[in-house]
């Protein structure tokens, strides 16, 4: 059987099973894949929380010094400055805390008079957190980033102990547990190599989350200030579902009467035409009877279009992984679809992740020049994340009227986050994380 037969019917469309990549993995790879993406995800965040906890560090410097000239009154003056830097600090951690979990609020900015800053609530707490991170967090993040910097140095030890002094040969790569005196031992430092790989793989997930932590107890708004900021967030919200509704609505419109409208309107013009003929002449009927069947064909198939723009029945009657194979099958550049779903979400971010998908595969086709796309869909706990990426030559802008600004309308309608990284001569990276619900 051919790859062409085996593959797939997807929305009246054959896809070559060469085009499909298949969902179900062996458990024993899927497991060390899992743990190493976990272990690589840890690491970033570490990193991540590393570079905040020293500013954490310079913006704690500040204050105490600040505090401490309070005694000869200058402190007073320098204070105000202390607290902003340490709110810029912690809205830093707040939009990195947000990128990998659930958002955290930024805060509205600090009174200007010194007495109402050090009243706030919030600021206090900031107070708390920067003098938390900038110790604890820093200390994790060194920990752990040590960790495969020990892995690659006792990987590679046998390539240049030779070129240190005996002593430090001696202790450098083994805190003096193991001696270097020629190349065999130096080959048996490597054997460390793996210790510190199987340690980073199985504490990074951990040592993240315990980095995090603080920042999410104590950067978190107050339940009031929650909620009023949460209204505003809802309200402009609602502003963007009702411009994203109102552009469909407008899209739907202009294919409708500039396709469909016009194919219809040929199609009676070209039966009026028919029956004048069949009245003067029948055997001159024919023609124009051929011709409204094409322009009637031609309708229902653009009418077909749009119904499927509207909402794919695939996603109905089989699941958003096979409607997005659809999407790549059509697509005119090579597209890998790695889309692993274990439960469905609701029918609107199903549709909301389709409409992502394909619009972001229109402008690569249009745009980017690309030679190759990618899309992944992951679900985690309560949110869909969708990536999509192509090696084109980049330079994407939402200004630019390329239908980004559409793509970020419809995903902060569902209140979602939208993500575009598309540095001048690529690769673009799209990431849009809808809610879905546990």
């Amino acid at each position: 059987m051919t790859a062409w037969a085996s593959g797939r019917l997807v929305e009246g469309v054959r896809v070559p099973a060469s085009r499909v990549r298949a969902r179900r993995r062996p458990a024993v790879g899927w497991n060390v894949g899992a743990r190493a993406r976990a272990a690589l995800d840890g690491l970033e965040h570490l990193v991540g929380g590393l570079g905040t906890g020293i500013l954490a560090g310079v913006a704690l410097v500040a204050l105490v010094v600040s505090a401490l000239a309070c005694v000869v009154g200058v402190g007073f003056l320098l204070l105000p400055a202390a607290l902003r830097g340490v709110r810029a600090v912690a809205n830093r951690e707040r939009g990195r805390l947000s990128r990998w979990g659930p958002e955290i609020i930024h805060p509205e900015p600090l009174p200007a008079r010194l007495r109402d800053a050090l009243a706030d609530r919030t600021a206090r707490r900031e107070l708390g957190w920067v003098a938390i991170h900038a110790t604890y967090g820093t200390m994790l993040g060194l920990l752990m980033i040590s960790l495969p910097v020990d892995a690659v140095q006792d990987a590679t030890f046998a390539l240049w102990w030779w070129v240190l002094p005996p002593e430090e040969a001696a202790t450098g790569a083994t805190m003096g547990l193991w001696i270097v005196r020629d190349t065999a031992s130096a080959l048996g430092v490597a054997l460390l190599a793996p210790v510190w790989i199987v340690l980073t793989v199985t504490l990074a997930p951990g040592m993240a989350r315990l980095q995090a932590w603080p920042g999410r107890r104590l950067l978190a708004p107050v339940s009031d200030t929650d909620l009023t900021l949460r209204v505003a967030q809802l309200t402009a919200t609602r502003a963007a579902a009702l411009d994203a509704h109102a552009s469909e609505l407008r899209r739907i419109e202009r294919s409708l009467h500039d396709g469909t409208q016009n194919r219809l309107v040929a199609v009676n013009v070209l039966v009026g035409a028919a029956l004048r003929a069949l009245a003067r002449d029948p055997s001159t009927a024919r023609e124009p009877l051929e011709r409204a069947q094409g322009a009637a064909e031609q309708a229902l198939s653009e009418l077909r279009g749009v119904v499927r723009s509207i909402l794919p029945p695939v996603l109905s009657d089989r699941s958003l992984a096979d409607a997005l194979t659809g999407l790549a099958a059509a697509c005119p550049l090579p597209c890998r679809i790695d889309a692993d779903i274990a439960t469905r979400a609701a029918m609107s971010v199903e549709a909301t992740a389709y409409f992502v998908v394909a619009e972001a595969l229109t402008n690569i086709t249009r745009h980017s020049h690309a030679g190759h796309a990618a899309v992944t869909v992951r679900r985690h706990h309560d949110r869909l994340d969708i990536q999509v990426t192509d090696d084109g030559r980049g330079g994407a802008d939402e200004r630019s009227g390329s239908g980004i600004a559409g793509i970020r309308r419809r995903v902060e309608a569902h209140d979602g986050m939208f993500s575009l990284h598309s540095p001048p001569g690529g690769p673009t990276m799209l990431s849009v994380s809808l809610p879905c619900g546990v």
